[in-house]
């Protein structure tokens, strides 16, 4: 264990790190990240009352050498190159992926992922020094070390781990409830045992790994069948989440929440409310002295959006409205959701944070995911 003593989270309030390159339109419509994602979050919590100046902070760009830290240099080489040219050389793009399988070249190609890194960095910073930290404009967990991969162009969670380490900081929980496997930061931290990485994701669906769980190596997976519901979340908490994280006795935690998994996004076949999403982080933020919640996927607006405020709502200590003041149901009014087209927006994704519970039926298979 290290010699760090464990900081008294509950006395200091969250810091929320952002940056205004999140505002920069990149991505065009149909792909699914033609939306503000990490600002929205900004702009919900402000109009609700909850975000102090002193709690926001900029991410700054990490360096070629802070990247290098994970990531190959040919491979950084690349981004910026991609973003200076607009394209790679065909060989170069089949090695590295970028600009292939959705993860298309933009203006920002670099030094959008580098100033993700740079928030993710700065995460580890406070984290070690006893602040706890909400990050939701990081969470690339598909990045490889020299390939993009699942619209990730880096691996700025594997980056906030390596510098959490650099900074004394030895055992490290990472849980991921995002839709999708959190195969990039397993992968990186594989042989690892002081990196525990527990993935909950739907089976079957993109990248289509973390099927099997290695305990060996503190690698836990759990791929839940579609339908998943709040019930089947609160079960997999109680008796399989929790009991992992809190016998492995983290001295930092890192909560990747996403937003994919949720009933009203329709990029996964699963069906949690946001009360699933908020129970988990109030169990999870519990078991370790040292917490930081990240972003991860998430493709509807206004359900990652009242998600992602909730989350920073419970790290506050604020309780949840009812109803949504002026100021917020009118940022969300404007929203432009290319996925839902002309179609009547739910009363719920404008006018309150929390979405109707789904609660349901433990089916066998999640049953059998009990740790013993």
């Amino acid at each position: 264990m290290s010699n760090l003593a464990a900081p008294r989270m509950t006395l200091v309030p969250p810091a929320f790190i952002g940056s205004e390159i999140y505002r920069l339109e990149v991505f065009a419509p149909p792909h699914p990240l033609a939306m503000p994602r990490a600002m929205l979050v900004r702009d919900l919590c402000a109009a609700l009352g909850w975000l102090a100046e002193r709690q926001y902070f900029e991410a700054a760009m990490a360096t070629d050498a802070e990247l290098c830290a994970f990531h190959d240099a040919d491979y950084i080489a690349a981004l910026h190159r991609a973003e200076h040219d607009s394209a790679l050389p065909p060989a170069v793009a089949a090695r590295t992926r970028i600009g292939l399988d959705g993860n298309v070249i933009h203006k920002a190609v670099f030094r959008r992922p580098a100033i993700s890194v740079g928030g993710a960095l700065l995460a580890a910073g406070m984290l070690a020094g006893g602040v706890p930290v909400y990050a939701p404009g990081v969470g690339n967990h598909h990045g490889r070390r020299a390939q993009a991969s699942g619209f990730c162009f880096v691996n700025d969670i594997a980056l906030a781990i390596i510098r959490l380490r650099a900074l004394g900081i030895k055992r490290i929980a990472y849980v991921d409830l995002d839709a999708h496997h959190g195969d990039g930061v397993e992968t990186a931290f594989a042989d690892d045992p002081d990196v525990l990485t527990l993935s909950v994701h739907e089976s079957g669906r993109w990248p289509r790994s973390g099927g099997q769980s290695d305990p060996a190596r503190a690698i836990y997976n759990f791929p839940v069948p579609p339908g998943f519901n709040d019930s089947e979340m609160n079960f997999l908490l109680a008796h399989a989440i929790s009991p992992l994280v809190r016998n492995f006795q983290p001295e930092a935690l890192l909560i990747l929440p996403g937003a994919d998994a949720l009933a009203d996004d329709s990029m996964s076949r699963l069906m949690l409310s946001n009360n699933a999403i908020w129970d988990a982080v109030r169990l999870l933020r519990s078991l370790a002295p040292r917490v930081a919640v990240f972003g991860g996927g998430g493709y509807n607006p206004f359900a990652l959006a009242r998600c992602w405020a909730g989350i920073f709502g419970i790290l506050n200590g604020f309780p949840l409205p009812d109803t949504l003041p002026y100021a917020a149901q009118a940022l969300l009014r404007d929203l432009v959701y290319h996925r839902h087209g002309n179609r009547a927006l739910p009363g719920h994704w404008v006018q309150t944070l929390r979405d109707p519970p789904n609660p349901g039926g433990l089916r066998d298979e999640v049953l059998a995911m009990e740790v013993s």
